[in-house]
């Protein structure tokens, strides 16, 4: 009777537990939701994920043609076949393809290394009008003589020659100005005076750019080289902070902090790497 009883009980303990393990064990897993093949290309799948992720990035550009999924997946299937093709051909052992190839890697790597440091980079209003007091936006017109990025010396000397005598008109009548610029210049703005309207400095070369800084609307520089040339500038104009666009300068301060960020990265980077430099051969 004992040992009936006791079989009695550890039968029901046994069921207890099952039953108590049954309602307290994690929940199945979510099934994981389907993933129709939406075409097949050459014996590559196009999954349906894939095709949503292509039609939302697609959708976050404005296009002259309607975004469909159909247009989307053309676009998938075009380029499957173009990259086969490619692949086929040999062409990433074509020289121009690797060049460019390693400068998809180069800015990948940059971009992986230093990601966190650049999406930290702030701008105050402080910092971009400080930038602006020493780097107005001017409006110039100028007269350019173009000489070859590497001439001749006579070329050179010719071009500096034929702008110093024009120079030396200007200083005695001024009021020439846009005769002179129609007749001399080598540039489209020719024909309006060589009037190159208002700029940030950075889209001036520097040469040309420190030429005209700090000087008042009428002021006209002597020759001036740059890569493009030499040059005669006149100040047409000169905007002060409330008639820019503050977005523009933030955006320069922004530019030159990555670009500081940027020097520092190199420069560290150098340190492990064996460089010679045959300075005789940069004159």
């Amino acid at each position: 009777m004992m040992k009936n009883s006791k079989l009695v009980l550890a039968t029901t303990l046994l069921a207890s537990f099952a039953a108590f393990s049954q309602t307290t064990q994690a929940p199945p897993a979510p099934a994981a939701k389907p993933d129709p093949v939406v075409a097949t290309v050459n014996g590559t799948e196009i999954k349906k994920s894939q095709l949503e992720q292509a039609f939302e990035q697609n959708l976050m550009y404005v296009s002259d043609k309607v975004v469909t999924r159909e247009k989307v997946l053309n676009d998938i299937i075009n380029r499957e076949i173009g990259v086969k093709k490619a692949k086929e051909s040999k062409l990433q052992d074509d020289p121009v393809v690797k060049a460019k190839m390693e400068d998809v890697l180069y800015h990948a790597q940059i971009s992986k290394d230093l990601e966190k440091k650049l999406q930290g980079i702030t701008v105050t209003d402080k910092e971009a009008q400080d930038y602006y007091a020493k780097n107005k936006e001017y409006r110039t017109a100028h007269i350019l003589f173009r000489i070859r990025v590497t001439p001749q010396k006579e070329e050179t000397d010719e071009a500096l020659k034929k702008a110093m005598e024009v120079y030396k008109e200007l200083q005695a009548k001024p009021q020439m100005w846009p005769e002179l610029a129609n007749k001399y210049s080598q540039s489209s703005t020719a024909p309006a005076g060589g009037d190159l309207g208002f700029n940030p400095a950075v889209k001036y070369a520097p040469e040309f750019f420190k030429a005209i800084n700090g000087k008042s609307t009428g002021y006209i520089s002597p020759p001036t080289r740059t890569q493009f040339g030499i040059h005669i500038i006149k100040v047409l104009g000169v905007h002060d902070w409330k008639d820019v666009d503050p977005a523009v300068y933030k955006k320069i301060v922004y530019d030159q902090k990555r670009d500081k960020i940027l020097e520092e990265y190199f420069a560290d980077a150098r340190k492990g790497a064996q460089i010679k430099i045959n300075k005789e051969f940069l004159k």
